[in-house]
């Protein structure tokens, strides 16, 4: 029996010899090199200023651009605030009872009763605490912007269908779309709109396109060719063949799309607004913030949080009920009607009453002055915990990584001085831990530990920028070829030849330490979730509603128990980009082959080595694209959290929008694109060599 197991198990805890000594030697020869060179000053430190002034090149063809076309962008403007306005109006005008019965309606045809219950508690709890009028002003911007963007991105994604030049021309224009951070979109359209409701519809209508093209091509391609060959076997023509066939056919990928752009147009209203200077629910979350108001910003945090949970629902039920293909149920549809005729009947009963019109001031709450009290409370109980964590935190980790020791060590804080002897007993015990694991023949944890060493010492931004360039590019040629190690290279000298290194290497430093906790903490609850099915319950819906939560809301509770600083913005990363790990860490180990499993226990192994020694080896590919799309949610919030204090290119980002300075946001972003691209494409390369070797691909 065992030798059967043994034939069919893999042996995972070896490691094919992928660095022979040799070529270990000359990596760390060069490494040594690298890093004296740079310690003496032989090697020129990274430019401050831009040694390729793109900035300056994109400044001045956004002024020109602009002052050519203004009428055009103007008349734009006039064109598209007039649907906005009329929207606004209209949600603002209807009686406040027809409008929870209208969204129970809508949630009845999608879902049934408890999305209809939930949709209508929803726009009632919005009107009962007295933030309708903001919350309209979003539903309008939303309304213009979400069909503008899903039109487009139909259109591009049909196109790049009947020619794949291109869909090839639009595959890495859609990448460079979605990894360019939220802030940095709305510097080219102030720019070009100015001030005001059409930077969110507009920067929300581009921003909301790459989910949707890929959706409509990814459906297109997926229809069976027996359905199109029946298509033309009826005669039909090319245009009918689309407009009659493909489409419906891929109508319920498209939808589910469809839904993506919704949340991703709904996420940058949110943020768009308090640059445009619209009064919507995004702004009173931001303003709420600022004066330290916090019972109000959860108030306003939690109307954003709904509406987006309402709007993917929703969407996702209309997306289900179109790939089931089955007719909405009678009772469904005869409860919807009657709700709908109940909203009419409630808006002829406020013609005839007015006082039905507006809802009773004297049953408005007001639970802020007691979540203020109550967030009090909390801050004084929990502040030696919440000051001790951000203290030690700030000191042994945060501040090291950013500066190095040698800069971050002081006596009053470490206990001792970084003195020669220290140093070298440093770099003793990191030696000899990485040549234990080297003569154990782990390879990668040794290599692991040795960069993790050196950037701990140096600093990212102390670390000389050849070795960063250097690891990076070896990497992405050690897993994914030259073609993967020739995109970080290039990624990585846009960066230092722009003039962006050193603020990019303290948003390295941030995104690192925040991935590294999402990546540990998430890991581990979906490796309990995978083996605890009453966890996998309870963990599935808060994830759900954590990933329909625009990024904007996660800094709430960031800032209410921490106030403004790095370390806020490091919790506010986790909190962000943790249901990654999460949902593939789970997926990984409920993925593991069952024959491996079965002839694992088929050798007598215990449970714990069932995890470690099986399951954990196999899963993780899948846990590695879980920690690619931590790495990209980690570079959005870092851009986002510059809001609350967070350091390095986010705080570009800002400056550029303060001063209405395009290029050098763009500049800003772009780098962020950059980091996003190199980690994305090492990543995933090495994914897939991984799923190779153990025969999963």
């Amino acid at each position: 029996m065992a030798s059967m197991a043994q034939d069919v198990l893999p042996d995972l805890r070896r490691r094919p010899n992928r660095l022979p000594l040799l070529r270990l030697a000359l990596v760390a020869g060069a490494s040594t090199a690298i890093l004296a060179a740079g310690q003496t000053g032989r090697l020129a430190a990274a430019p401050a200023e831009a040694v390729v002034p793109l900035a300056d090149w994109l400044s001045a063809f956004l002024t020109w651009f602009s002052d050519t076309f203004q009428a055009l962008f103007r008349a734009l403007s006039l064109l598209l605030a007039w649907p906005i306005e009329q929207i606004r109006a209209m949600l603002q005008w209807l009686p406040w009872p027809t409008l929870v019965l209208t969204a129970a309606a809508i949630g009845q045809m999608a879902g049934g009763r408890r999305l209809a219950a939930f949709c209508a508690l929803t726009f009632l709890y919005i009107i009962a605490i007295g933030l309708w009028e903001p919350t309209a002003v979003t539903l309008a911007l939303i309304a213009v912007a979400v069909p503008l963007s899903a039109l487009l991105a139909l259109l591009l994604g049909i196109a790049a269908f009947l020619w794949p030049p291109i869909w090839r021309l639009l595959q890495p224009l859609l990448d460079l779309m979605q990894t360019i951070p939220t802030l940095a979109y709305l510097l080219p359209i102030l720019a070009l709109f100015g001030i005001g409701p059409m930077i969110a519809v507009v920067a929300s209508a581009i921003y909301a396109i790459p989910p949707m093209v890929r959706a409509v091509v990814h459906g297109l391609q997926r229809i069976p060719p027996e359905i199109v060959e029946s298509g033309l076997m009826s005669g039909s023509n090319r245009r009918q063949l689309l407009a009659w066939v493909l489409v419906p056919s891929a109508m319920p990928t498209i939808l589910l799309g469809l839904n993506q752009t919704i949340m991703a147009g709904l996420s940058m209203v949110v943020i768009a607004s308090m640059v445009g200077g619209v009064s919507d629910i995004g702004i009173e979350v931001y303003q709420a913030m600022k004066q330290a108001k916090f019972g109000r910003s959860i108030l306003a945090g939690l109307v954003i949080a709904l509406l987006a949970m309402t709007m993917d629902r929703v969407s996702r039920g209309f997306a289900g009920r179109s790939g089931d293909g089955e007719p909405v149920a009678l009772a469904t549809r005869g409860a919807a009607l009657v709700l709908l005729a109940a909203a009419g009947a409630s808006l002829a009963a406020a013609w005839a009453v007015p006082a039905l019109r507006t809802y009773p001031e004297a049953w408005v709450l007001r639970p802020a002055p007691l979540l203020d009290a109550a967030l009090d409370w909390f801050t004084v109980v929990s502040f030696p915990v919440t000051s001790a964590l951000k203290t030690y935190t700030a000191y042994f980790v945060l501040l090291p990584l950013k500066i190095g020791l040698p800069q971050a060590v002081r006596p009053n804080v470490w206990g001792f001085e970084m003195s020669a002897a220290v140093t070298y007993g440093y770099v003793a015990v990191l030696a000899a831990c990485s040549l234990g694991l080297l003569l154990a023949r782990h390879w990668a944890p040794a290599l692991g530990l040795g960069v993790l060493g050196i950037y701990y010492y140096f600093g990212t931004t102390g670390t000389p920028w050849l070795f960063t360039i250097a690891l990076l590019t070896a990497a992405g040629c050690w897993v994914g070829g030259w073609r993967v190690g020739l995109v970080a290279l290039l990624g990585m000298l846009f960066i230092l030849l722009t003039g962006s290194w050193d603020r990019a290497m303290v948003s390295l430093e941030l995104t690192a330490v925040g991935v590294a906790v999402s990546v540990l903490a998430g890991t581990a609850i979906g490796v309990w979730a995978a083996l605890n099915d009453r966890v996998s319950a309870v963990v599935r819906p808060i994830c759900d509603t954590l990933q329909t939560m625009p990024i904007f809301v996660f800094l709430i509770p960031a800032v209410m128990v921490f106030l403004v600083g790095e370390f806020t913005a490091l919790v506010a990363i986790v909190l962000y980009a943790i249901v990654p790990p999460i949902r593939y860490g789970e997926l990984g180990i409920r993925g593991v082959p069952p024959e491996l499993t079965e002839a694992a226990r088929m050798m007598g192994v215990t449970r714990l080595q069932m995890l470690w020694q099986v399951q954990l080896p196999v899963a993780l590919p899948e846990i590695a694209l879980g920690v690619n799309q931590t790495v990209m949610m980690a570079l959005t919030m870092v851009v986002i959290a510059s809001l609350v204090g967070a350091p390095g290119l986010g705080q570009d980002v800002l400056i550029a929008l303060s001063r209405g300075d395009a290029g050098r946001g763009l500049v800003a972003g772009l780098s962020i694109a950059a980091l996003a691209i190199v980690f994305d494409r090492i990543v995933q390369a090495w994914s897939a060599e991984r799923k190779r070797a153990l025969g999963l691909q």
